[in-house]
């Protein structure tokens, strides 16, 4: 049956892609968007590389939604063992409250390497809008783990009234919408994509933008997705992202300032795994096009030798930094958000200078 229901979800994924996503891949294009009214968000290891980039360049994120996710550098928590240790245990499924996550170890942090220069500064936290969440059945990483991320951003300044947290009694381990298609709102399995009756992503929105409209869950869309070549902002040779991505780009953002919304899928969640999925079936671009709000979907995939990252996660724990004994992910540096900021300064770019 969980097979037949994930069939199900591929197939009307790939009916509902629009055409522009099967043609020949482009460069991303230049669209004066505002990169003053940038977000980002992500479920799983995209949760924690959401956490990461909103901290790394806080002074260039408005808003964040950490979905199943611990906080910034959780993978350094304790330093008496290693960062795959502490990502695997502290930051996942730990064996007792008092060795999980810690907001404020990981502030401490923060600030350590802010004063030292490798992120922005910490006290621009405090003016970003969040949204966290956690599902009692999911014990991959446990609500104890989100709660740690609670605590790094009220550490951090931020209002109540700015942080909202959701708690599902049924959610598993998953990105949750409304779509009866989707795996029942308890699964923990492939695609991770999980129908609780509510549409996730508009929700974590509306929150980041409290300006921006409802949007209907209809699958009709006006805009183009477009699938670009992600290849041309990488740099190093562990970065274990595709040489594609997409972007969806609304008709009303064709003409500039429009938000820009970054979406990191989690763990055997790119589109090399499950194909259109993703970025076409958990509502984020149903919300972009009645809220003129580009979407940017970053794709890292699975990698059995070098860099190890057989799943395809985003790193949180340094499998990407070209020298191992010197990681660098969590930091400005780090090979995927400085490519991922790339992107994200390509699209605020004039349109003129389009490439």
């Amino acid at each position: 049956m969980k097979e037949t229901i994930v069939l199900l979800h591929l197939c009307a994924a790939l009916l509902l892609q629009p055409a522009l996503a099967q043609e020949k891949k482009q460069p991303l294009p230049a669209l004066g968007a505002n990169l003053e009214l940038t977000s980002v968000s992500g479920i799983s290891s995209g949760g924690f590389m959401a956490a990461q980039m909103a901290t790394a360049y806080s002074a260039r994120f408005m808003g964040v939604g950490v979905i199943a996710a611990g906080p910034y550098y959780c993978a350094g928590t304790y330093a008496d063992i290693s960062l795959v240790e502490n990502a695997t245990t502290t930051c996942m499924s730990p064996a007792a409250p008092s060795v999980a996550a810690k907001g404020g170890i990981s502030l401490g942090k923060a600030k350590e390497f802010a004063a030292a220069g490798l992120i922005d500064p910490v006290e621009n936290l405090a003016s970003q809008r969040v949204y966290l969440f956690s599902g009692a059945n999911d014990n991959t990483v446990k609500t104890v783990v989100v709660d740690a991320v609670q605590q790094y951003y009220s550490l951090a300044g931020v209002p109540e009234d700015r942080l909202r947290y959701q708690k599902s009694a049924l959610a598993g381990h998953a990105i949750v919408t409304a779509n009866p298609r989707d795996l029942p709102c308890e699964a923990s399995s492939s695609p991770y994509i999980n129908n609780c009756k509510f549409v996730q992503s508009h929700e974590l929105l509306r929150h980041i933008y409290p300006d921006k409209r409802a949007a209907a869950n209809t699958g009709t869309l006006g805009g183009d997705l477009i699938r670009f070549d992600q290849g041309e902002f990488l740099r190093g040779r562990r970065t274990s992202m595709d040489a594609d991505a997409y972007a969806y780009v609304p008709n009303a953002c064709r003409a500039g300032g429009c938000a820009v919304h970054v979406a990191f899928h989690g763990c055997r969640q790119g589109a090399s795994v499950i194909g259109a999925t993703f970025y076409q079936g958990t509502g984020y671009n149903e919300f972009a096009d009645a809220n003129a709000l580009i979407v940017l979907y970053p794709q890292a995939h699975p990698s059995e030798s070098i860099p190890a990252n057989p799943r395809g996660c985003w790193d949180f724990w340094g499998y990407s930094s070209d020298d191992p004994s010197k990681p660098n992910f969590h930091t400005r540096g780090g090979a995927q958000m400085s490519a991922v900021m790339a992107m994200i300064e390509r699209l605020g770019q004039p349109a003129a200078a389009q490439p």
